[in-house]
Order: structure tokens, then C-alpha cells, then sequence
């Protein structure tokens, strides 16, 4: 298996890693200039040489991989925007280090580039709006995963264009199961034709309590009734204030459903980066 291969399977399982590379190598290494090394926080894949050299990499990729844990961007893992770094390294007896000397005489340039995991996005509904979000998201390096109780509905999305993003489609009559299965992180954008289905999603949303954001489509009106409901059902009114609704940009006016869309994931992007 290449690096590659180990990389595509990291993301598609949402674990969060660095590529080690050694850039350039003067003098004798251990490893050529291009071997390889992917850390998660948990394992190794590949090597670029053992020794003190590998373990002061591994040890500040891991460092990377820390300083990202607990984002609401995407779940956990390296900081999505986090930039690479560079590392310079003498292996000779005099050079300071810490997991043991190595003695090759040369000296090497390390480049750690995190590889985190994308966010995810959830659609409940794919109406008008929601077809037109999803036209949207699609573009974008993302997770996302859109619901409906309606076959027809997800029918549509077989009409857009090639996607960049991975999209999962789910057919569900009770969309609290599709919600319950999303990954930690998930930023969730509920807008189905019916609602009384948009009030058990928030229901089940709230109940999670590891969502990145929650978002409901409807008018203040709307949300004051559902505001009302879920708290009567035993949400703390602090927790149920964690729902966006109405969803959107308030600064961008209009009403139709590309304008809509258009507004929700301006500030879908805005809150994820």
C-alpha cells in the first residue's frame, strides 16, 4: 500500500493525520530525500529513518494533531487551516537531542503537512431550498450528507454536476436515525417539508449534544412555537438556544430559493472556517 492509499483511508474514516516528508537531505540520512511518514495520534505508516530524527517528527506532528482536537469545523483532529511546517535537523553527536544521538553527518529537512479530516454538513430536506444548498455545498471539499423522507426529492440530485464534495444520500421515513449515525462534529441544517419532522430533528439534534451547529429554516415565529415545545420537553432553555433559526444572512435580501440557499451557506462557510 502507498502513502496514498494510506492517506485516502485516513480520510475516508475521518482520523486526522500529518505527512512527514523529508524534503532534502544533505550529506548522509538514514532515508532519501521523498521517503514518507503519516502519523495519526495513534499510529505510525512508513518511516523516514528511526532514530531521533523520526521521533522529534512524529513528536511535533502529534503536537499538530493536538492543538486541532475538539473543532467544531469537522470533529477532531489537526487544525483544518493549519499551515505545514518545516523542520531542520544536523545528525551528527553534537547536534541537541532528545530520543538519542544519530551519528550519519548529515543534515535533513523535514516537512510536516496536516492532512485533517473535512468537515461534514447534514441537509434534512431537500426541497427547493434544500436542492439549491446542496447545488452549493457540493462544490466544496466537504463531507455531506442529505436526507429525505421523499425519494423523489433525492431523485433530483442526480441532475448536478459532477460533485468536488462526498455526498451520502440517505432515503429515511425518520430522519432521527440518520441524524443519530452522523459523525461528531456535524454541522446540521434542518429545512424538511414538514414541521412537525423538523421539531423531533431538533429534538434528536439537541439530544446528540456534539453537533458543530444546529440550523432551522422558518421565521421567528417558527421558532419562538418550537422554542416553547422543546423546552416543555425537557431542553435546557441555554441548550435550545444553540439553534440557529432563522438561518441565513440577515444582510442578504430576497426570498427565492437560490437566494436562500445562497445566504445559508455563505454563513455555513463563514462559521466552519
Amino acid at each position: 500500500m502507498t502513502w496514498m492509499d494510506t492517506a485516502a483511508e485516513l480520510r475516508n474514516a475521518r482520523v486526522p493525520a500529518v505527512l512527514v516528508t523529508l524534503a532534502s537531505v544533505r550529506g548522509h540520512a538514514p532515508r532519501e530525500a521523498g521517503a514518507k511518514l503519516i502519523v495519526t495520534a495513534a499510529d505510525l505508516y512508513g518511516t523516514i529513518g528511526g532514530g531521533n530524527l523520526e521521533m522529534t517528527a512524529v513528536t511535533r506532528a502529534r503536537e499538530i494533531l493536538a492543538s486541532g482536537s475538539g473543532k467544531a469545523s469537522g470533529g477532531s483532529g489537526a487544525d483544518a487551516h493549519a499551515e505545514p511546517e518545516m523542520l531542520t535537523l544536523r545528525l551528527n553527536d553534537k547536534a541537541p537531542a532528545k530520543y538519542g544521538r544519530q551519528c550519519c553527518g548529515g543534515e535533513v529537512m523535514v516537512l510536516l503537512e496536516p492532512l485533517p479530516i473535512p468537515a461534514s454538513v447534514a441537509i434534512f430536506g431537500i426541497g427547493n431550498i434544500g436542492l439549491e444548498l446542496t447545488r452549493i455545498l457540493s462544490r466544496h471539499d466537504i463531507d455531506l450528507h442529505v436526507s429525505d423522507s421523499r425519494p423523489e426529492q433525492l431523485a433530483a440530485l442526480d441532475a448536478l454536476e459532477a460533485p468536488v464534495a462526498k455526498i451520502r444520500r440517505t432515503f429515511a421515513v425518520v430522519g432521527e436515525q440518520v441524524l443519530t449515525d452522523l459523525p461528531t462534529g456535524t454541522h446540521v441544517l434542518i429545512m424538511t417539508h414538514d414541521h412537525a419532522e423538523d421539531l423531533h430533528l431538533c429534538d434528536a439534534a439537541l439530544t446528540r449534544g456534539d453537533l458543530g451547529s444546529i440550523g432551522l429554516i422558518g421565521s421567528s415565529a417558527k421558532w419562538q412555537r418550537f422554542r416553547k415545545n422543546l423546552i416543555t420537553d425537557g431542553h435546557e432553555p441555554e441548550a435550545v438556544d444553540v439553534i440557529d433559526c432563522p438561518i441565513g444572512l440577515p444582510a442578504l435580501p430576497g426570498k427565492s430559493p437560490a437566494t436562500i440557499a445562497l445566504s445559508v451557506a455563505a454563513d455555513l462557510i463563514s462559521r466552519m472556517h
